[in-house]
C-alpha cells in the first residue's frame, strides 16, 4: 500500500509543487499589504495592488464606498513610517485557480475592539500576482491579538507500519474553540508543515461537525506552518495535541523543542499538552540542562490504559508515563474517560480528550492572572 501511495505521489508531484509555488507568491503579495497597512509602509502596499485596483468598503453615509488603491495607499503616508499602528493581520485562506485567486485575511485592531475581514481577488499579471480588488467588513470583537501555538504531527502511520493514525480531532477542536471563544488566535505548526492526518472524527458531535465543515478551519489543517516559519516571540503558550501521531516526529524534533522552550523560558509562557500529546514534552530540557518534567506533576495518557496486546502498541517508540517517571516527573491520572488536568507552575497537562477544554481554560486563567500582576 505504501508503495502504491509513493507512485501516485510521484505522478501528481509536479502539479502540486507548481501550485505550492504560486500560493507562496500569492501569500507574499497579501503579506505586503498586511505589513504595509500595519506599519505605515505605503511602498509595501503599492507592491500588493494592481495600479487600477479598487477597494469596496463600508461607509455610514454611502451605500457602497469605492476607493481607488492609489488613494488608499496615501492613507498610510500620514503615520510614522515603519511604526506599528495597532493593526494585526493574518491570512485565513487562499483559493487558487490557474491565474486567478481569492483570499481572505483577518485584520484585528484590539485597541478599538474591531475585527475586519478582507476578501481579495487576485490575478497573475505579467508574471506577478496582484490584488485587483478588495472588499472588507468589520464587526466588534473580543479578539486580543494574543496567540497560542498548537503543535501537531505529520505522521500518518504508527512508526513504519501500515497502521493508520492521526492527530486527535476532538482534542484539537475542543481546545481551539475554548481559546477562540476567549479571544485568542491559534496557529498550527508541524515538523514538515502542510497538511496533517486527522483521527477520531465524530460527526455526531456538534462541535466537531461545526469545525469539520468550516472551510477556514480546515484550510488551517491543510496548511500548518513549518517550524522555521514560527516566531516564538508571538506566543503566550504552546499546546501539544494528542492522537497516535503525537508519538512520532514531534518528540525528537529539535526545531519544535527550541520553539517550545523559548516560549517557556524567554516569554515566560506556558507549555501544555493533552493525552498522547504529552509525548512531545518528554525530551524538553531547560537551560540548566535538566528535563522540563523533572520534579513536576504531569498528566497524559497512562501506559496501563494502552492496549498492550494491540498491533499499534508494538510500534510505540517509547512509553509516555514510564519516560516521564524515569526523567523525574510525577505522573498523575484518574479513571478512564474522566477529565484530569495537572498544573505545575507554567506547565499544564491533561490526561485525555475529555481534558482538552480544561487544559485550555487553565492556560487562559494563567495568562489572565499574569496580566493582573
Amino acid at each position: 500500500m505504501k508503495t502504491l501511495i509513493y507512485f501516485i505521489t510521484l505522478l501528481f508531484l509536479p502539479g502540486c509543487l507548481l501550485a505550492q509555488t504560486e500560493e507562496i507568491s500569492i501569500r507574499k503579495c497579501i503579506e505586503n499589504y498586511i505589513e504595509g497597512s500595519s506599519y505605515n509602509k505605503p511602498d509595501s502596499i503599492e507592491k500588493a495592488f494592481y495600479p487600477e485596483a479598487n477597494l469596496f468598503l463600508s461607509h455610514k453615509d454611502k451605500e457602497l464606498w469605492i476607493v481607488p488603491a492609489s488613494e488608499y495607499i496615501t492613507w498610510f503616508k500620514k503615520g510614522n513610517q515603519g511604526e506599528f499602528n495597532g493593526r494585526i493581520g493574518r491570512i485565513i485562506s487562499i483559493d487558487l485557480q490557474n491565474d486567478i485567486a481569492s483570499a481572505k485575511a483577518e485584520i484585528l485592531i484590539p485597541g478599538k475592539k474591531l475585527e475586519f475581514i478582507d476578501i481579495f481577488l487576485l490575478k497573475k499579471i505579467q508574471g506577478k500576482w496582484k490584488i485587483i480588488s478588495k472588499s472588507a467588513s468589520s464587526i466588534n470583537t473580543n479578539k486580543s491579538g494574543r496567540n497560542i501555538l498548537f503543535i501537531v504531527s505529520n505522521a500518518h502511520y504508527y512508526g513504519k507500519s501500515t497502521l493508520a493514525t492521526g492527530n486527535s480531532f476532538s482534542e484539537i477542536v475542543n481546545a481551539y474553540n475554548t481559546f477562540k471563544t476567549a479571544g485568542y488566535t491559534v496557529d498550527f505548526v508541524s515538523p514538515e508543515g502542510g497538511s496533517i492526518p486527522l483521527a477520531y472524527i465524530n460527526t455526531s458531535d456538534a462541535l466537531q461537525k461545526q469545525y469539520l465543515f468550516d472551510p477556514d478551519f480546515m484550510y488551517a489543517m491543510k496548511n500548518t506552518k513549518k517550524p522555521e516559519e514560527i516566531d516564538s516571540k508571538n506566543y503566550k503558550a504552546v499546546h501539544y495535541i494528542g492522537g497516535g501521531a503525537a508519538m512520532y516526529d514531534v518528540p525528537e524534533n529539535k526545531k519544535i523543542q527550541t520553539i517550545a522552550l523559548k516560549v517557556y523560558e524567554e516569554n515566560k509562557g506556558i507549555i501544555s499538552s493533552v493525552c498522547h500529546g504529552t509525548a512531545g514534552i518528554v525530551n524538553l530540557k531547560t537551560n540548566d540542562g535538566h528535563y522540563l518534567v523533572a520534579g513536576k506533576k504531569i498528566s497524559g495518557y497512562p501506559d496501563s490504559f494502552e492496549k498492550q496486546d494491540g498491533d499499534y502498541f508494538k510500534h510505540f517508540p517509547f512509553l509516555i508515563q514510564k519516560t516521564i517517571e524515569e526523567r523525574g516527573g510525577v505522573f498523575k491520572f484518574s479513571a478512564r474517560n474522566v477529565s484530569h488536568v495537572e498544573t505545575d507552575g507554567r506547565i499544564v497537562t491533561g490526561q485525555n480528550f475529555q481534558s482538552s477544554s480544561g487544559v485550555a481554560l487553565k492556560i487562559i486563567e494563567l495568562i489572565n492572572g499574569e496580566k493582573k500582576e
